[in-house]
């Protein structure tokens, strides 16, 4: 009775980097910015332009975002991921409070640097044009992605609470946090306080991040345990649905009576587990790939340029826009939804890439000169 949980074992055991891991987390930022570029319908009005998406227009499209909407699966391999840094940390004799400071200045100072940009550039412009409204919607909607980056940040501040209630109450703590979760919401709906639904912004981001921990027993598993996990949440989330209660677009929809992501609702918690489920039953496969030489190159790039690509990614959109509208003076690619629209999706990913390259290629040379600096001063 005095041992220590299982899953906490498995995790104490996995100090090494799993590379699957990594290309989750690579490839779930991956997948953000492709749907960005590609579904990202831009209305301009007299505050500036407004995002919308294909969804609403679209009938049954709402499916897909039970599979593309990977923002919980980052989440998920974050909490293994956070915790096997922390194994390696404290190896090292790394005091907790140095780790926490340390994850969110790699995670929060990017993020503040574009800010500072783009907020110098807001000004500079305001500066010499009257009646900027448009231009401040404008960067508010560049800067929009940053939700999960300050997200991300939030659960990393709570993680030394978050390894404590897992090291004390292991398999409760999920538990506790998805009735939390489904509280939250009755609150929010059945009893009319919506602001208490930010709370779910620490529970649901937090439930994902704490099934994370679990991630070693969870991969060691039998397939059918997998295959439950996918099963469940995919029937949890179909009810929700299908009571009408819960919209079916995991991502937010003009039309729809709130979005599920802003804050995360319960569907959040049952989308995670199907997800989960998925993503255990797929990773074999994944995984023996990961080590041949076709993959290894591209993987590693994805690895590297993944976050700086998600954190740059709108405003290499922005560029390519206003670049296509002072060629063509309208905004380029656009078209109302139809077959022309879907066609041109190709180019819509293609071409803001081409404009966000250049901008990856001066961050990298950036941190490689930083990283130089820093690595002189230390010499000396």
């Amino acid at each position: 009775m005095s041992g220590e949980p299982a899953p906490v074992q498995a995790v104490a055991d996995g100090s090494r980097r799993d590379p699957f891991v990594d290309f989750v987390r690579a490839a779930s930022l991956v997948v953000v910015v492709i749907w960005h570029w590609a579904f990202t319908i831009l209305r301009w009005e007299h505050d500036g332009p407004h995002a919308s998406n294909p969804i609403g227009f679209t009938s049954g499209l709402w499916l897909i975002t039970w599979v593309l909407q990977v923002m919980p699966l980052f989440f998920f391999v974050g909490g293994w991921a956070n915790l096997q840094a922390w194994r390696r940390a404290e190896a090292r004799g790394t005091s907790m409070g140095r780790f926490v400071v340390d994850r969110l200045r790699g995670l929060l100072v990017p993020a503040f640097a574009l800010i500072a940009v783009w907020w110098g550039i807001l000004v500079a412009i305001g500066a010499v044009i009257e009646g900027g409204n448009w231009l401040r919607g404008t960067v508010v909607l560049i800067l929009s992605p940053l939700w999960f980056a300050f997200s991300y940040a939030l659960i990393i501040a709570c993680f030394p609470v978050f390894l404590w209630l897992h090291q004390r109450f292991s398999f409760l703590v999920p538990v506790w946090l998805a009735g939390l979760a489904a509280l939250v919401d009755i609150a929010r709906f059945a009893h009319h306080v919506p602001y208490v639904g930010w709370v779910n912004m620490v529970v649901v981001w937090g439930l994902a991040h704490q099934l994370g921990f679990f991630y070693g027993a969870l991969r060691d598993a039998p397939r059918r345990a997998h295959e439950a996990l996918a099963w469940g949440g995919a029937f949890f989330l179909a009810a929700l649905v299908w009571s009408r209660a819960y919209p079916g677009s995991m991502v937010g929809v003009p039309g729809d009576k709130f979005s599920n992501m802003a804050p995360p609702s319960l569907a959040i918690v049952g989308l995670v587990i199907l997800q989960i489920g998925l993503l255990l039953l797929i990773r074999p496969a994944v995984e023996a790939r990961l080590h041949t030489a076709r993959w290894k190159r591209p993987v590693q790039l994805l690895t590297d340029y993944s976050m700086p690509l998600y954190l740059l990614h709108t405003s290499g959109l922005a560029i390519f826009l206003i670049i296509g509208y002072f060629v063509n003076h309208r905004a380029p690619l656009a078209a109302t939804i139809g077959w022309r629209w879907w066609a041109l999706r190709p180019l819509a990913i293609t071409l803001p890439l081409l404009t966000t390259l250049p901008l990856l290629w001066a961050v990298g040379r950036l941190s490689r000169r930083s990283g130089s600096s820093s690595a002189e001063a230390a010499r000396t």
